[in-house]
């Protein structure tokens, strides 16, 4: 189940669920990613910044990745970023070892030129192995790095066990219609773009030649529809679904609370025991709840699936 260039469709990024006293809880995480296969999610990704991967030790890291792939049938992919790459090959070859698909890399804040983005993607991926699949995690917002379009078709080009882009960039409209483009020019090799920022601005990103999503909004299956109704030509109906969700998901993605909504509106529906983070942590104020409580009744009007 090796992850290729031809990965479609939604792959929710799934957090990490926590008990109230910090300890993880797996019968969450169970029930999380069964809910995953059930509304047929393509795939699946696990530890990444959404997971709070940072704030879990090695062992609780490789501990989620075994319970997961040992689960379901599904294409996990990693997250494995990491200050060094002794610690990011030891996670890497363990995952792919368990049973997961490929893994992703985010690149550290501190590098600034384009040479500096494609020399360390190069040294990544000779720290873990050229047969290890991997995704590129092009999230300037977070990670303070950009990649233009052509440091990406560098990074492509230089190391073939890359097979997907993984786009957070905002805007990035125009990004990814430029790389489909290196690629009808015959000048960039064919590589799956799944889309992130919660999803925000997917509507026209499959559009402009996405594949999917790659991302952690609370309903999962309005991401999996509008992919579905706009492969099969349904324009109006993909945008009147992705409309009706829209209020909630931009609550959602603000800076700094994202995760505490996105964890609350999971526990609501009863996909997650508590909403609680693993500190360092924010949690909601009950002015915020209310709102989000009602976001969610709105919503419940147009898309019964909201109805909790």
């Amino acid at each position: 189940m090796n992850l290729d260039h031809t990965a479609r469709g939604v792959f929710p990024i799934a957090p990490t669920p926590f008990h109230s006293d910090g300890r993880i809880d797996f019968d969450s995480l169970d029930r999380l990613i069964d809910h995953y296969v059930a509304i047929g999610a393509a795939g699946c990704t696990i530890l990444g910044i959404l997971g709070e991967a940072p704030k879990l030790e090695g062992a609780e890291a490789m501990e989620i990745v075994k319970r997961c792939v040992k689960r379901v049938r599904l294409p996990f992919i990693v997250g494995v970023s990491a200050p060094g790459f002794a610690a990011m090959r030891s996670l890497a070859r363990g995952a792919m070892e368990a049973g997961a698909a490929g893994v992703m890399i985010a690149p550290p804040p501190s590098l600034r030129t384009d040479d500096q983005i494609v020399t360390y993607y190069a040294q990544a991926v000779e720290g873990i192995g050229t047969d290890i699949p991997f995704v590129i995690q092009d999230y300037p917002l977070t990670l303070s790095v950009v990649m233009t379009p052509s440091v990406i078709r560098r990074i492509v080009s230089d190391n073939p066990s890359c097979v997907m882009l993984k786009h957070e960039d905002w805007p990035g409209l125009e990004k990814i219609s430029a790389l489909r483009a290196f690629q009808r020019e015959g000048e960039m090799r064919p590589i799956s773009i799944l889309t992130g920022n919660g999803g925000l601005f997917l509507d026209f990103e499959l559009e402009r030649g996405a594949d999917g999503a790659n991302t952690g909004y609370a309903f999962p299956e309005m991401l999996i529809d509008v992919v579905r109704l706009s492969a099969e030509g349904k324009r109006e109906a993909a945008h009147d679904l992705f409309d009706a969700h829209l209020p909630l998901l931009r609550y959602e993605q603000q800076p700094g609370v994202g995760l505490a909504v996105r964890k609350y509106v999971l526990m609501r529906r009863k996909l997650i025991a508590h909403d609680a983070q693993r500190k360092p942590s924010t949690r909601l104020s009950g002015s915020a709840r209310g709102e989000v409580d009602y976001l969610i009744a709105r919503l419940a009007k147009r898309d019964e699936r909201a109805t909790l």
